[in-house]
């Protein structure tokens, strides 16, 4: 089947529903999500958005924050724009009904919240279940809204974009599967936009959902988009280490509320680490963490913050609380086992400040996009704030300038062609786990030359392997979602190796100081190779 609307939008996260629901009134929206609409990265979102709202905090005191954590790379014109619109970008979200906390003794004034890497309190956060809250709210304020469609249960497949020889080369839509039915229908529209979040299933541990496969970034570079940055991922330094546990974060908040971390020996290690301690950025942490367990052999390591009010944890961490309520942990009373897990990717589709990717009709916002806000580190809840502010700048361009009618006649509908269906699922599962445990072990927190050269030649075989078993069997979304984490996995491999030095997030033993030769972007494009 094929379906035309003037505003394509894959993914439903906050940045896609922050776009969906700005232009909306302005045409006909089409929505597509892999799962149900809460199925994102932002449902999950503990901590909160950053943002200059106290009088006593300042713009150029997080503009100063966002520019140190990213080590040099980040483009202080995207740092000004996003720190600067923030506020505004608050008080839209709180005028369609989200609920953010407030002070208790001020019931006016919000409560903020301190996380690393911050120099003030300004983390603007619904208790410790932010995301669910902003979803909430946007969910139920566009459901009056009647040019707005979503199909939940659609898998982007690829993007509708011509050879590069085509003359006016721009992208068209996608073709997306119909996981119910197993059809892959044609979506056309003169704009389309990836809101697809981030690739944390690349890797073997991850606070991400199942959904967070990288598809966009994917897609994006098979189609001939600039991406940028993909050696930097950000590994969160405490996610809930328990065999019954998958992918619960405990939030940073929790450490900016005064939780330390202590090893198995109940020593706290994080002073010999930086001069902030628990406070120091995610990278900091994490390497700390990695360096305590590599070094004891142990398993994982503790967060405590039982020195705290009882009543006070309840009440700020809910929801924290009753996760590890559920695994029989008691967070007033115990220490919380934790392990550093995959959580954040700064690199991603090159964008300038209003979303465009390389590829003219295709735009990247969230954690899709590499809009140089991050550099090579990011610094804690800016990356709700990155996907609110581009959304709306994305979204009032459109509406400024509207995009011409479009003639699709050109554009064909999926065939199957020789394809038959598999019965070899055994495949697909196998080069997913192995794909995900040498990420972890050789493309991980700590990386070497050696270990990158061992991951890259692993990936060869396997890419050969998987792009055979994707043009001789049906499309399934299983095998989607495998060729995506290892077009993802290439990239962040390629820029790794690119990278001989050890800046933010990227860190190797090799060459573990900065080199000021290498102070740009890692930019690599299929055509470009």
């Amino acid at each position: 089947m094929r379906f035309e609307c003037d505003y394509l939008v894959v993914g439903t996260g906050i940045a896609g529903l922050v776009f969906a629901r700005n232009v909306a009134p302005h045409g006909r929206v089409i929505m597509l999500t892999k799962q149900h609409l809460d199925d994102s990265a932002t449902y999950q979102a503990q901590g909160g958005i950053a943002s200059v709202i106290d009088t006593s905090d300042t713009f150029d005191s997080h503009i100063a924050d966002t520019l140190a954590t990213g080590r040099g790379l980040c483009n202080p014109e995207t740092v000004e724009i996003c720190v600067k619109d923030g506020p505004a970008r608050i008080e839209e979200m709180i005028s369609i009904g989200t609920h953010f906390t407030h002070k208790k003794d001020q019931p006016d004034r919000l409560d903020l919240g301190r996380e690393g890497g911050h120099s003030a309190r300004r983390i603007v956060h619904a208790a410790d279940a932010t995301g669910r809250e902003m979803i909430r709210a946007l969910g139920e304020s566009m459901r009056a809204l009647e040019n707005v469609t979503i199909y939940e249960h659609h898998m982007a497949v690829n993007l509708i974009v011509p050879d590069k020889e085509t003359p006016n080369r721009r992208c068209k839509g996608v073709y997306a599967l119909d996981r119910k039915t197993g059809e892959i229908h044609t979506f056309v529209s003169p704009v389309t936009v990836l809101a697809t979040g981030g690739l944390g299933k690349v890797y073997l541990y991850t606070s991400n959902p199942d959904v967070a496969t990288g598809d966009g970034v994917a897609m994006g570079y098979r189609a001939g988009a600039k991406v940028a940055n993909m050696e930097f991922f950000q590994f969160h330094p405490t996610i809930l280490y328990h065999p019954d546990a998958k992918s619960i974060l405990i939030s940073e908040a929790v450490r900016g509320e005064g939780a330390v971390l202590r090893d198995m020996r109940g020593k706290k290690f994080m002073a010999r680490y930086h001069e902030r301690q628990e406070l120091a950025p995610r990278d900091v942490v994490a390497r700390a963490i990695d360096d305590v367990l590599k070094r004891t052999g142990d398993d994982h390591v503790w967060l405590d913050i039982t020195h705290r009010d009882p009543d006070f944890i309840r009440e700020r961490f809910p929801n924290i609380y009753a996760s590890c309520q559920r695994f029989g942990i008691d967070m007033t009373r115990e220490w919380i086992p934790v392990v550093p897990g995959a959580h954040y990717s700064c690199g991603g589709l090159v964008t300038d400040t209003f979303g465009h990717t390389t590829i003219p009709g295709l735009f990247a916002i969230g954690e899709v996009a590499c809009t140089g806000l991050h550099g090579a580190n990011r610094l804690a809840s800016n990356s709700l704030l990155e996907a609110l502010v581009f959304a709306h700048r994305a979204a009032r361009l459109l509406i400024d300038s509207p995009p011409e009618k479009m003639d699709f006649a050109d554009v064909a509908d999926w065939t199957v062609g020789d394809a038959i269906p598999s019965d070899e699922n055994v495949v697909v599962s196998q080069d997913w786990d192995e794909i995900r445990r040498f990420m972890w072990n050789f493309v991980g927190i700590v990386r070497s030359e050696r270990r990158l050269e061992r991951a890259s030649r692993r990936h060869a075989m396997l890419q050969a392997e998987i792009a055979e078993y994707y043009w001789k069997y049906v499309i399934t979304s299983d095998l989607v979602e495998l060729r995506n984490i290892s077009t993802v996995a290439h990239l962040i491999i390629a820029c790794a190796q690119s990278r001989r030095e050890s800046r933010g997030l990227h860190y190797t033993s090799d060459f573990p100081n900065e080199d000021t030769a290498l102070l740009h972007d890692t930019v690599i494009s299929r055509y470009d190779a």
